[in-house]
């Protein structure tokens, strides 16, 4: 069975100026956890929902911290200023490029390669997706599902 047997064809993709925000929304409306990100028909990366929760670490202020009485005061004051901080960051975050955070090596296969070597791939790689590339055109995807469903027959 080959890549082309199984693969979709209606791929859902977006640019890479779209902003973040606007990808995570896509990736809810569309029920689906990643994209290829294409300009002029190129598979130039790709982003998953793992990419976006990548944007969800919080960096640390330090280990144990035992304040003295006149610290007492402070803490209040240093973990407004933390919310603060953290806050800004989020609402920024959504207004940046996905070029920023997407994956830009990314793994391709051919629609003529076995269902096989696409698992492999998959399974060497850590991957959920491949972007099928003909030509160097993007014209389909195939997922770890749609793998399943193959060799299900369904």
């Amino acid at each position: 069975m080959n890549v082309k047997d199984i693969m979709s064809s209606n791929v859902i993709v977006c640019s890479p100026q779209a902003t973040i925000s606007s990808t995570a929304q896509l990736l809810k409306k569309e029920n689906i956890s990643g994209v290829p990100v294409v300009d002029e028909g190129k598979v130039v990366g790709i982003v998953s929902e793992v990419d976006l929760l990548k944007l969800l670490n919080i960096p640390e202020h330090g280990g144990l911290w035992l304040p003295s009485p006149f610290e007492v005061i402070e803490i209040p004051i240093r973990e407004l200023i933390s919310w603060e901080d953290t806050k800004k960051m989020l609402s920024d975050v959504g207004s940046k490029p996905i070029s920023d955070i997407m994956e830009k090596d990314v793994f391709t296969v051919g629609p003529e390669s076995s269902v096989e070597d696409a698992s492999r791939s998959m399974s060497r790689h850590k991957i959920n997706r491949l972007p099928v590339v003909d030509n160097g055109e993007l014209v389909g995807l195939i997922t770890r599902g749609d793998i399943i469903r193959g060799l299900a027959g369904i």
